[in-house]
Formats: C-alpha cells, sequence, structure tokens
C-alpha cells in the first residue's frame, strides 16, 4: 500500500537522496552514447553491415577490441538508434506530465524503473549473438530512453517538499540527470578491466530492479503538492499547524495539538483561496503565453546543439586527429582508437560536472527571495516595515540572468568547436556539460515560477517534445557530416553556432515584461497612495470631513 503525503513528507529527504542516485545510474545515461558506441561495435552489432558492404575498402577497419569489422554504415545504423532513444529521452515526457499531473508519480516510476530493467536485459541477450540480435538494440535504447525520462520526470515535483528552496533542490535533481551521461563512461572503464559486457547489463537490470522497490515502499500515490497548495497544509500537516518564518518565509510545522481547533481554520483561508484562484487558471492560457513560446525556441535550439555533439563527437575527435585523410595509415588508425577512446572517456568523467555545477543555477533562480513580500498579503500590514521585493519580479529577474548567463556558455561553446585543436576541445566539454545542467534547470525554474503548480508537468513535457522533435535533425545533420563533409563538422558546427544565437530571444522578452511589472506595479502603488490620502481627508477622528467646522478641528 502506499504510504500517504504526511509519510512521504517525513522520508522527503531519503527520497531526495536516492533520487538522485537514481537519476545518476539510471535516467538518461544513454547521453554517455560516445562510450556505449565503442562498445557497441566491440561486441559485434551490426558488424555484418560492413562485411556484406566489404568492397568500400575505404570505409572499414578492423576493431583490435573484439576482432569485428568497423564501418561507416555500421556508424550510421547505430546512431539512428542513438537518435531513437535521446528522441523517446524527451518526447515522451507529454504524455508523461499529463499523466503525472492526474495520477502522481508513484505509477510511473514503477513503469519507468522496469522499462530501464528490460531494455538492460535485452541489450545482454542480444550480445550473445549478435549477428541475428542486432536489431534488439533499437527496442532497447527505445526502452532506455523511456524508461530513464520517467525516473527523471517523477523526481522534478519532489523538490515541492522543500520550501522555499525548491529551485535548489530542482537543480540539484537535473543535475543528477545530466550527470547520468558519466555512467556509460563507468561501465566502459569496468568492461575494459575484462568484465564481460553481458554480465554488466545482467547485473544493472537487477539494479533497476531496487528502483522499482524503493518507488513501491516510499513514494506516495498522489502529488507533491506545493507549499501554496491547500493539500500541503490538509494532508501534509498531520494534527498540526504549518506557521510561516516572517524572517525567511519557510514554512514549518508546529505539532501543537491543542491550537489546531483555534487556528487551524484561520491559517488556511488565505491558502485555500490562493489555491483555488491557481486551480481556476486554464491550461490554454499557459500554453499560449509568450513566455512559453518564446522558451520553446531557445530550448529546441540548445538541444539540438548539445544532442548533436554528443552523437557526433567520436567522429569529430577523429576528424581531428587525421585531419580528414580518407586512407589513415596502420598506425594512424592505432592513434585514432587511443585519443578517440581516451577524449570520449574525458568527456564522460566530466559529466559529473553537472551535479556540481546545476545548484549554482539554482541559487541563482533562488537569488533574494528570502527578501519577497508574500504573494498573499496580509490584509493589516504595517506600513513602518521596510518595504520588500516584489515576488513575482524578482523571479522574471532570476531567470533572466539565468537564460542569459547560460546563452553565453553555449555561444563560447560554440566558438570552441570550431577551432582545430584537439586539447582545447577539453574545455568546449566543460561548457557543454554544464549548458547541459544549466539549461534544463532554468526552464523548469523558470516554469515553476511563473506558472501554476498543476500546469508544470504538462508544460515541461510540451517543451521537451518539442525539443526533442527538433533535435531528431542531429541524424541528417551526421549523415551531412560523414557523407559530402567528409567528415569536416566546421560547416555544421558554424551553422549552429549562428542558431544558437536565437537563444538569447527569451531573456529579452524576460526583460520586456520585467519592465511591464515594474511599471504596472509603480501605477498600483499610485493609486493605492492617492486613494489612502483621499480617505483621511474624509475621515478626521472618526468624524466625516464634511461635518466638520470651518476650522478643521472637532467640535
Amino acid at each position: 500500500m502506499a504510504p500517504s503525503l504526511a509519510q512521504a513528507y517525513r522520508r522527503r529527504l531519503w527520497m531526495a537522496v536516492t533520487a538522485i542516485i537514481e537519476n545518476l545510474f539510471f535516467s538518461a545515461v544513454l547521453l554517455g552514447w560516445a562510450s556505449l558506441l565503442i562498445m557497441l561495435k566491440n561486441e559485434g552489432f551490426y558488424s555484418h553491415l560492413c562485411v556484406e558492404n566489404h568492397t568500400e575498402k575505404s570505409n572499414m577497419s578492423w576493431n583490435e577490441g573484439g576482432g569485428w569489422p568497423s564501418c561507416v554504415e555500421q556508424e550510421e545504423v547505430l546512431n539512428l538508434g542513438f537518435t531513437i532513444g535521446s528522441f523517446l529521452l524527451s518526447a515522451a515526457t507529454l504524455p508523461l506530465g499529463i499523466l503525472m499531473d492526474r495520477f502522481g508519480p508513484r505509477p510511473l516510476r514503477l513503469i519507468g524503473s522496469s522499462c530501464f530493467a528490460a531494455s538492460c536485459a535485452m541489450i545482454a541477450a542480444a550480445a550473445y549473438t549478435p549477428e541475428v540480435l542486432s536489431f534488439l538494440i533499437f527496442f532497447a535504447v527505445s526502452f532506455n530512453g523511456f524508461g530513464g525520462i520517467c525516473l527523471t520526470f517523477t523526481s522534478l515535483t519532489l523538490p515541492n517538499m522543500f520550501g522555499n528552496v525548491r529551485s535548489t533542490v530542482l537543480s540539484l535533481m537535473i543535475g543528477s540527470y545530466a550527470s547520468s551521461a558519466v555512467t556509460f563512461p563507468g561501465v566502459k572503464l569496468i568492461y575494459d578491466l575484462g568484465v564481460s559486457f553481458r554480465i554488466i547489463m545482467w547485473v544493472w537490470s537487477g539494479m533497476a530492479c531496487l528502483v522499482f522497490i524503493n518507488c513501491f515502499l516510499n513514494w506516495p500515490g498522489e502529488s507533491f503538492p506545493a507549499p501554496e497548495d491547500i493539500r500541503f497544509i490538509k494532508k501534509v500537516k498531520l494534527n498540526g499547524t504549518v506557521m510561516n518564518d516572517r524572517m525567511t518565509g519557510d514554512r514549518y510545522f508546529t505539532h501543537v495539538t491543542t491550537m489546531e481547533d483555534t487556528m487551524g481554520n484561520k491559517q488556511t483561508e488565505p491558502e485555500q483561496t490562493e489555491s483555488e484562484n491557481t486551480a481556476q487558471v486554464p491550461l490554454c492560457r499557459s500554453v499560449c503565453s509568450p513566455i512559453l513560446l518564446w522558451s520553446l525556441i531557445t530550448m529546441a535550439v540548445t538541444q539540438l546543439r548539445i544532442i548533436f555533439f554528443m552523437g557526433a563527437m567520436n567522429k569529430m575527435m577523429e576528424f581531428l586527429v587525421t585531419h580528414g585523410d580518407s586512407n589513415p595509415s596502420k598506425e594512424l588508425q592505432r592513434e585514432v582508437e587511443e585519443k578517440v577512446g581516451f577524449y570520449s572517456s574525458v568527456f564522460g568523467s566530466m559529466q559529473l560536472l553537472c551535479l556540481l555545477t546545476c545548484p549554482l543555477i539554482g541559487y541563482i533562480m533562488d537569488w533574494k527571495m528570502k527578501e519577497c513580500e508574500e504573494e498573499k498579503p496580509q490584509p493589516h500590514k504595517i506600513t513602518s516595515d521596510p518595504p520588500k521585493r516584489d515576488r513575482k519580479i524578482q523571479k522574471l529577474t532570476n531567470a533572466m540572468r539565468a537564460f542569459i548567463f547560460t546563452n553565453l556558455l553555449l555561444v563560447v561553446f560554440g566558438v570552441l568547436s570550431l577551432i582545430d585543436n584537439l586539447p582545447l576541445q577539453m574545455v568546449s566539454f566543460v561548457l557543454h556539460t554544464v549548458v547541459r545542467g544549466f539549461i534544463h534547470s532554468c526552464c523548469g525554474g523558470l516554469y515553476s515560477a511563473v506558472y501554476p503548480a498543476n500546469h508544470f508537468g504538462t508544460l515541461t513535457g510540451l517543451q521537451s517534445m518539442v525539443s526533442a522533435a527538433f533535435a531528431l535533425l542531429q541524424q541528417p545533420l551526421f549523415i551531412l557530416m560523414l557523407g559530402p563533409l567528409g567528415g569536416d563538422p566546421y560547416w555544421i558546427n558554424l551553422g549552429l553556432l549562428v542558431l544558437s544565437l536565437a537563444g538569447f530571444l527569451l531573456p529579452s522578452y524576460l526583460f520586456y515584461h520585467r519592465r511591464t511589472l515594474i511599471r504596472a506595479k509603480a501605477e498600483r502603488e499610485e493609486t493605492t497612495h492617492h486613494s489612502d490620502d483621499g480617505t483621511a481627508l474624509k475621515e478626521v477622528n472618526g468624524h466625516p470631513a464634511n461635518e466638520l467646522p470651518a476650522n478643521g478641528h472637532s467640535a
């Protein structure tokens, strides 16, 4: 039986820690494709395509790791598998968001862990006879991508249980998701030590079953409510009263049962009104808002830039070693294998930077939020208190700064990708990893700040699906690079660099929208000030102004 929300709140630290670990090992591991590709080629997946096309000697080489032939046709087919898996890793978020908003994260997380276990089992089974069962890799990467995004997506609402540090906890979740690309490079290190590829996959499948058990025992049967949601008070507070810390704005729990009858209703009335108003916002208004539309463009362009680099990285590193030599010598081929393997391992190990740097963008999104006024102002506010920041304006300011910073890093990454220098690509690896973690944290923080909590899953799913559809262009770009361009990625990288400049459209609109809100707030304050002055003139010491003596003093 699923635990209640109150039980889940008491276990929130355990759930957060395990969710980060599970995201790291079982979510977007497919993004470590560069290392997985080397292992699949060593195990002979689709090597029969090289034998069938053996007449093209220049396109075929022999892999020393497993004794299987390797060729361009094999890499194109395997890259198609990566395209399908990475597409599902993002595109499945729209139906998942709708289902999670309706049924909660528990059933989706159970399904996701099962799919991931099945994907590892299929890869292990296909490795026994790759000449016959290579086609299973397409089903395996599909299950892997779908199962991974189920685990990631269901963990994004868990930060609702952490109050004013939601954005920071959310960034940790997204950082663990982005850092999961380090898993396959780690697996490759074990593989290089001589451990059987099939044994690794079977063990990994068994570990995914532990995720299923953990979810079954600890995750509640309904969604995690936001702190402003009435369910946060009614179902999470147990027998206590939810109190607000006036200094920090955090909600905390005072388990004083004698106060519940006298204060419980008064404390929840404003929260209930706010929750009802939030629930009345139609989804179509959020979908058609300019902020969402500009975010779709920004995320689609960034996703294509990131996915193409991850899918084509091995071939780009190979071109930097051979400098376009279509018929390299055996010594050069050996150097290519060594350097490509080394740089793919370095790139994979750098994915852990996502987990370390994502809290930085979460800190930017939470900047000075504790100094903001409450979203539901008190009816009798003490005028002597110093003025506080407007919460909505501060949220937009933080999001604008976060997106500008992330897009600047993306542009610098694009410039470095154009330079024909292999050691310099280490810096581009770092920037790629940081941008990949930052951009998702920025988008998740923006949606949680601007839109109602009950729209978060659907809107995030819509954004991911649009980004995934746009990222499908990486497959024709990969074929273009290997074919007409002869393996030279320069012109493709240049085009993607120019395209990435569109990422500045969203912070530009946020700047414009922020100025509009500041002007509207100033007009409201001016109207309120004039209204207060008029009321003071009408009444002095309890007497209407038109009944006072001519000297202005009461009788």
